[in-house]
């Protein structure tokens, strides 16, 4: 099951255990059990303060939990934690066995505190590289508070229950049998929903801090490169964020990164996250600007600029960056609201297992949309790809490739009209034939957007110049419209959304934001 190096590796990792643990899995004779049995012996040979039981009894088989020496209670895994969750099983071992979590004391703190009984149940797939954060974040309320419970649950190995609950996007959470979340979250997320009065706790503290010379706005690639050329100036810089690397988190396979020949979104992302904490910057995440006010004349916060926040804090700052990103196009026809997450979906790496066998469509036939499609067709029965021009606008690498699939149809000249459902799924797409002018369905079970982004300038309007489509305007010193507040990124006009680019311009929004000041 595990090769050498990663035998290796697990071995070294389990030579940090504080206390003994034991893994109790419930089986049954299916060929899946019989690869969780292997996988858990080889776990247990690793480490003589690792057991195995199989006296489980578990309604769900195959599973198994990870538990402290004595204990019946723990981390349940209904899934085979290999791909993407294998560091959530790495990680669920070795809190379990009392090595403590790299997250601050006041985390820990408000988990201990929480006294109400939560039995989270998360469905994820082990190509999805968004479900490991829910997986660990709930993994972490379980290790550390007796009253909370989690089972994870993989979506390809339980496919009669995933299609029970209407599970079509994942991470999907439920709480105590109800749905809770969909989409990646953090622990500190996680806190802000099931611990009363937290926002409003961290909102506060938020207002408290001094005002800063550099506030950067976003944690994207422009976001992160902007902070840390900032704090090399040896500036009081801040940064305040929805979620650290933006769209890049949803970002699979990147291969053009100059000097790296390929990587993965998270994998840049944490890389980014770890070289901004090298700096002194404050970083403030998971929260979400909606206001920004030009600089106070009149009043004890003269010269400062002042940024409101979703969770009623106000940062205020001598200069500000605009970083925050773009975000997935939405169709604007009648169902993609309405089935969003019930068979419309956004990430064919993430959802792609959840339709194994399936007939599904992608929209769009850019690079996103055709290498979906070539992701999909290795997954699923059957992929459509409807591309609104009359030809694809992917490279001409991926187009070979695509077109050497023989479960795929590529429709061009095609406008997507409507998704069609049946109350509780997707059922179907139609289309409109630009060509002929006629109407015409495809009966399919999922339907994967992919046409592009739309920048995150809504809460903009009426501050900072946008152009027709929303970009931030700026200058080549990344300086908008409004003394003081520069951009950076997707979110402006800049032509090419790329994420080497984005960073190129993160910094000289910075050193702009740096002439700015000491011109002052």
């Amino acid at each position: 099951m595990l090769d050498d190096t990663l035998k290796t590796q697990l071995q070294t990792y389990l030579g940090m255990l504080r206390q003994p643990i034991r893994l109790i899995a419930s089986l049954d004779n299916s060929d899946n059990a019989a690869k969780m049995r292997e996988l858990l012996q080889e776990i247990a040979a690793l480490s003589d303060k690792v057991s195995l039981d199989e006296t489980g009894d578990d309604a769900r088989k195959p599973s198994f939990v990870i538990a402290k020496e004595g204990e019946t209670r723990g981390v349940r895994f209904a899934a085979i934690p290999l791909g993407h969750e294998f560091t959530s099983l790495v990680l669920a071992l070795l809190w379990t066995g009392g090595h403590p979590p790299k997250v601050e004391q006041d985390v820990l703190d408000q988990i201990k505190a929480l006294d109400s009984d939560l039995n989270f149940e998360v469905y994820m797939s082990l190509s999805c590289h968004n479900c490991p954060d829910v997986v660990q974040a709930t993994t972490l309320m379980t290790v550390f508070n007796p009253r909370i419970n989690v089972t994870v649950i993989d979506g390809g190995l339980y496919q009669d229950e995933v299609n029970a609950r209407n599970v079509m996007a994942v991470p999907a959470t439920f709480l105590n049998g109800e749905m809770f979340a969909s989409g990646r979250m953090l622990v500190e997320e996680f806190l802000a929903k099931v611990d009363t009065g937290a926002v409003a706790k961290e909102a506060e503290k938020i207002s408290a801090r001094e005002p800063f010379d550099v506030l950067v706005v976003g944690g994207g690639p422009a976001g992160a490169s902007a902070a840390i050329y900032a704090a090399r100036k040896g500036i009081r810089t801040g940064i305040v964020a929805d979620r650290f690397g933006g769209q890049v988190n949803d970002t699979l396979a990147i291969e053009n990164f100059i000097s790296v020949k390929e990587t993965e979104g998270p994998k840049l992302v944490a890389a980014l996250e770890e070289h901004v904490k090298t700096y002194d910057v404050d970083i403030m995440p998971l929260q979400r600007a909606v206001g920004l006010s030009e600089p106070q004349k009149d009043n004890k916060h003269a010269g400062l600029i002042e940024v409101k926040l979703e969770s009623g804090a106000t940062l205020r700052s001598k200069s500000v960056i605009l970083a925050t990103g773009a975000r997935w196009k939405n169709l604007n026809v009648p169902g993609e609201v309405e089935y969003k997450n019930k068979g419309v979906a956004y990430c064919p790496h993430c959802d792609g297992p959840l339709f194994k066998g399936k007939h599904v469509a992608v929209v769009g036939g850019g690079n996103s949309g055709v290498e979906a499609a070539i992701d999909l067709a290795g997954v699923v029965g059957h992929v459509t790809l409807l591309q609104f021009d009359t030809e694809l606008k992917a490279d001409a690498v991926l187009q070979r490739k695509l077109r050497s699939l023989q479960n795929v149809t590529i429709l061009t000249s095609a406008q997507t009209t409507e998704i069609t459902g049946d109350g509780t799924r997707v059922n179907g797409l139609t289309y409109l034939d630009r060509v002929s002018g006629e109407s015409k369905h495809v009966a399919l079970e999922g339907v994967f957007i992919q046409i592009g982004l739309v920048p995150n300038s809504d809460w903009l309007k009426g501050s900072v110049n946008l152009s027709k489509y929303g970009e931030i305007e700026i200058n080549n010193h990344n300086a908008t419209s409004l003394p003081g507040v520069f951009a950076a990124g997707d979110v402006t006009t800049i032509p090419y959304k790329q994420i080497v680019i984005a960073m190129g311009e993160g910094s000289n929004a910075a050193l702009g934001a740096f002439d700015y000041l000491i011109r002052q």
